[in-house]
């Protein structure tokens, strides 16, 4: 209890000192805090951008179709998988597609891109495609065509025009064409989505190509985007088999996924340089409180006063300097976080890996965040307190009041 007392007295001895010591330290924390909030609100940012804007949390295809999307690997049976898609409790959407490539041409103009069949109803549910409309309509009529801006600019059409799909039938690889009338210009804000993809009703897509009922994809949108990984009803493993496969988002964007696992480093690499800056403050401030008290240290080894008591007392003085910097940085760090998890940080319009990012990133304030990062505080603190108060334990009686005359 007397080293506590000493300690409480020495550490506001010099008030201005100690406060711009926990300042330094709490606003490391603070800022350690926010930093990891930033990160991971852009994570969850990111995965939202990928999965819901048109690829879905999961995807089922024939083995080997997603290697060079060969229009000949199609699921005949897609309505068996889509029935076992409805009776399962995991999954919010599904949506069948076909795709294949082919060439757009117009009256001005040529352009290849890949031709997405989908059901609108359940497209509705799954993808942003409706909302991503700009100009005209959502696909309502069995020859509407859906077409992004830099294609419609390429093709040199608008509204109402006629467009004329040429794509090679499945299995026979015979030309097939179908006229369609522009219906929408749509704008996802990812340059490879609006330049390379158009939309028709999957059933003039399967007329087209030939494969009745067919489908190449089915997307697949959970109530937890966690179930793509858990997989917590096997209905992954229950579709994958010799000829299917159904893979989650991470192992369809083995990049993406890649670059999201190294945020959990860049938490770790601000923390260190932020809290070695504090260290060094530390070190600073106890230093200075040991050069005011070197007389003080020097009559007390000189009455009797073990080194380790000394020890002791430098390291509760560090202690105490810990958790109030804590407090305060955690305080912070609670009130801007908050702030911005219901404001958002506004970035602006970027495009990160394919990745359309152009709404505000809002920060996810979690419960590590509180309980580790004050914990790493506190350890660093003492660890950078070690030097000072092995310094102040070795004092000589001597030197000491020789030095303060």
């Amino acid at each position: 209890m007397l080293i506590i007392k000493l300690a409480l007295r020495n550490l506001f001895r010099n008030t201005r000192r100690t406060l711009l010591t926990v300042l330094l330290i709490g606003c490391s924390l603070s800022a350690l805090i926010l930093t990891d909030a930033v990160l991971l609100g852009m994570v969850d940012v990111m995965i939202e951008s990928l999965t819901k804007t048109l690829s879905g949390e999961a995807q089922v295809h024939r083995q080997g179709f997603t290697d060079n999307y060969d229009v000949d690997l199609y699921m005949p049976e897609s309505a068996s998988i889509e029935s076992q898609l409805e009776n399962d409790p995991s999954v919010a959407a599904y949506a069948s597609r076909v795709i294949s490539g082919g060439m757009i041409s117009s009256s001005y103009n040529v352009g290849a891109g890949i031709i997405y069949g989908v059901d609108a109803d359940q497209e509705r549910h799954l993808s942003k495609l409706a909302a991503a409309i700009t100009l005209g309509h959502y696909l309502e009529d069995a020859n509407d065509i859906l077409i992004g801006e830099p294609m419609a600019e390429l093709l040199e059409i608008k509204l109402g025009d006629r467009v004329v799909i040429t794509q090679a039938e499945a299995n026979t690889g015979e030309l097939s064409q179908a006229l369609f009338r522009v219906a929408g210009i749509f704008k996802f804000g990812v340059r490879e989505l609006d330049s390379n993809i158009v939309f028709i009703n999957i059933s003039q897509a399967r007329k087209i190509l030939g494969i009745n009922q067919g489908s190449h994809e089915i997307a697949i949108l959970f109530h937890d985007v966690s179930s793509a990984d858990l997989d917590p009803t096997g209905l992954l493993s229950s579709l994958t088999d010799d000829t299917t496969e159904a893979l989650g988002w991470r192992a369809l964007n083995k990049d993406i996924a890649a670059m999201l696992e190294m945020t959990n480093y860049s938490s770790l690499i601000v923390g260190a340089i932020l809290f070695f800056l504090a260290s060094l403050g530390v070190i600073n401030s106890m230093f200075m409180s040991i050069y005011e008290r070197i007389y003080e240290f020097g009559v007390a080894k000189a009455i009797g006063t073990r080194p380790f008591d000394l020890f002791q007392l430098i390291m509760v003085e560090a202690l105490f300097l810990a958790l109030l910097s804590c407090i305060l940085g955690m305080s912070v760090g609670a009130i801007l976080g908050e702030w911005y998890a219901t404001n958002g940080i506004p970035l602006g319009e970027m495009e990160i890996s394919g990745i359309a990012m152009n709404n505000n990133i809002p920060t996810v304030l979690a419960s590590h965040q509180f309980t580790n990062f004050p914990v790493y505080v506190i350890l660093l603190t003492l660890t950078a307190a070690l030097y000072p108060a092995r310094f102040a334990a070795n004092i000589i009686p001597t030197d000491a009041l020789h030095r303060s005359l």
